[in-house]
């Protein structure tokens, strides 16, 4: 077990955000959690102290030692890579590794990207979108995406209790904040009844449970 402290830039309610304290948690690696606010200040990702952080000027950002890593994706097969303890988040077998890569990046690459906050914003304010014109965007992409990866792991033997067999991996890391997403912007999942059972799965685990966006400290008090 690594005794230095990891640090992770991140926002309550971002989903790329939220697969990394998934991975965290999973690798039962210690992490301090900095928030950026998305929305406090015009949004704090857009600092110059932030900026220097990464000038993508998105969360997360893993900072491990000297070593900054952007991109969610990076950030969980980096956390795999360096630190073999805890849950392995990408199978050893290349197809299968290969199939993980691929269902997350359904997510990461093809769903999540049209439905960010910064698409939003520009939806809004560049072209006139209104809120119930946003909203119809977001469940649209959304829908044709879940309805693939219902039919993707739902027909593939290889799919067991969660995406790719009986433990999680970083499909699954990367699934359970997009049904987040959905719920929060009205999508009906009833459509998707194998990625539900695999949420309810995922939602069993410490690991997830301590990783969801109301149980963060920067999260608003209800």
């Amino acid at each position: 077990m690594t005794t230095k402290t990891l640090k992770l830039y991140s926002y309550w309610r971002s989903s790329a955000a939220y697969r990394a304290r998934i991975a965290i948690n999973l690798k039962g690696l210690t992490c301090q959690i900095v928030p950026v606010s998305l929305v406090d200040e015009g949004g704090q990702q857009h600092s110059a102290s932030y900026h220097e952080v990464n000038p993508q000027e998105l969360v997360p950002t893993l900072i491990d030692g000297e070593r900054v890593i952007r991109q969610s994706l990076a950030i969980i097969e980096y956390l795999d890579e360096m630190y073999p303890q805890g849950t392995a988040l990408l199978p050893a077998e290349p197809r299968s590794r290969a199939r993980v890569r691929a269902l997350a990046l359904a997510v990461a690459c093809d769903i999540h990207p049209l439905n960010n906050t910064r698409v939003l914003k520009f939806l809004e304010h560049e072209m006139g979108v209104a809120q119930a014109g946003r909203e119809r965007w977001i469940r649209h992409w959304i829908a044709l995406g879940l309805a693939a990866l219902e039919e993707l792991i739902a027909d593939d033997v290889v799919a067991g209790e969660f995406c790719h067999g009986d433990a999680p991996t970083m499909a699954d890391a990367t699934l359970i904040p997009q049904l987040y997403n959905a719920r929060r912007w009205g999508l009906d999942l009833a459509a998707y009844p194998t990625l539900a059972r695999i949420e309810s799965a995922c939602l069993a685990l410490d690991a997830f449970e301590r990783a969801r966006p109301e149980r963060q400290a920067d999260a608003p008090v209800t």
